[in-house]
């Protein structure tokens, strides 16, 4: 059964500023890769996180706060060349906003709390410059908090230390959303005891269908929905299927992708992204409704959401290449025995409800916000 328009969709998590930053594509306009404002509409995108993800190797080069700037400064610019289509949203209010005026409405994230260079002040002024979700840990350690993979060393605590516990704190007192993606699960458990708002794990699958280690489990599910969190649920496809995820690391291993090069990282990235969705195994959208279908069982339906990773995924499952897919998505849902009213939940309102739940209203968030920091803009 398809739905008769595109649901509104709230997507969580995606990573599409590095395109627009290293490769000057305007994502106001059709792009290569998988999300731009083009395709959106096409696919019902009311609202967005655009995330800002630095590298741990600009840890190496103290420019971790610097990459996350610049990545910053490049969604302010991309408002400021489409302010009919799209505007950034700090709270309830400018959701509802934009809504009423056909805009997306985008606001800032960044993935991975090593862009806060262990600095409360840092995280501030991010706050200031329109950040309103932080994933607090990438698949780099912290020594404030554990990640999801293995090698933490003897300094790295089993969850938040006590800085940890005081960056949650102060996300909930400036109104910023607390995303637990990629949290080691002691990480997972301390900053639900923690927050005071209901939190996202932004992009993310079932640990009871994949045991991939960015997945969650029942218990951690469970205890998600009982303090009012959502489940962006991810299109990243080693997540969804060790099949998948045994083939693509297989194929990374080939001469003929070991070759690919590019300009830079973003462009080596894209090049690999488009290798790697022609040459693996298609993998079945019924692969995501499989995930999203036992998280709403174990969470429940107001629990779940969308939190695609595009653009920070090398490959997506068969008929969700890009954001003008999301409506196969919901006509899936619906064919699974969803209602139209369940599919708005998951496309929309469980995500907006945890969003207006912890953020609040800024003044002076803009591009004037950028003045002072360590790029620029």
């Amino acid at each position: 059964m398809a739905p008769s328009s595109p649901a509104p969709v709230f997507d969580a998590h995606c990573d599409a500023l590095q395109r627009d930053l290293d490769l000057g594509q305007d994502l106001g306009t059709r792009t290569p890769g998988h999300l731009d404002l083009v395709r959106g509409a096409e696919g019902g995108l009311e609202a967005i996180v655009l995330v800002c993800w630095c590298d741990p190797a600009w840890i190496a080069e103290g420019a971790a706060a610097r990459r996350t700037w610049d990545l910053l400064g490049a969604g302010h610019r991309l408002l400021a060349r489409h302010p009919e289509r799209v505007g950034w949203a700090g709270d309830a209010a400018a959701l509802a906003e934009h809504r009423a005026a056909g805009r997306v409405a985008a606001t800032f994230g960044i993935e991975g709390g090593h862009s806060i260079e262990g600095s409360l002040e840092t995280l501030e002024r991010f706050f200031e410059a329109g950040v309103r979700v932080m994933t607090l840990v990438w698949n780099n350690h912290l020594d404030w908090i554990r990640s999801c993979q293995d090698g933490a060393g003897p300094g790295i605590p089993e969850g938040l230390s006590a800085f940890g516990r005081d960056v949650v704190r102060r996300m909930n007192e400036l109104g910023m959303v607390v995303d637990l993606s990629h949290a080691g699960v002691r990480s997972f458990h301390d900053a639900l005891e923690v927050s005071t708002a209901p939190v996202l794990a932004s992009h993310s699958g079932c640990l009871a269908l994949h045991g991939h280690p960015r997945n969650l489990s029942d218990d951690q599910l469970r205890t998600l929905g009982r303090h009012g969190g959502v489940v962006g649920m991810v299109f990243c496809t080693p997540f969804l299927d060790a099949d998948a995820r045994a083939e693509e690391v297989a194929l990374r291993e080939s001469a003929e992708y070991r070759a690919l090069e590019g300009e830079n990282g973003t462009a080596l990235f894209l090049r690999q992204a488009e290798w790697m969705q022609q040459h693996a195994t298609p993998l079945p959208m019924e692969r995501v409704l499989d995930h999203l279908c036992h998280a709403v069982e174990v969470a429940g339906i107001e629990s779940v959401g969308i939190g695609s990773d595009y653009d920070g995924i090398e490959r997506t499952p068969q008929g969700l290449e890009d954001a003008s897919c999301y409506p196969r998505l919901a006509a899936g849902m619906l064919d699974r025995g969803f209602s139209s009213a369940e599919v708005e939940a998951v496309f929309l309102g469980n995500v907006r409800r945890v969003f207006d739940a912890a953020t609040r209203p800024a003044a002076g968030v803009g591009l004037g916000a950028l003045a002072g920091s360590p790029s620029p803009q």
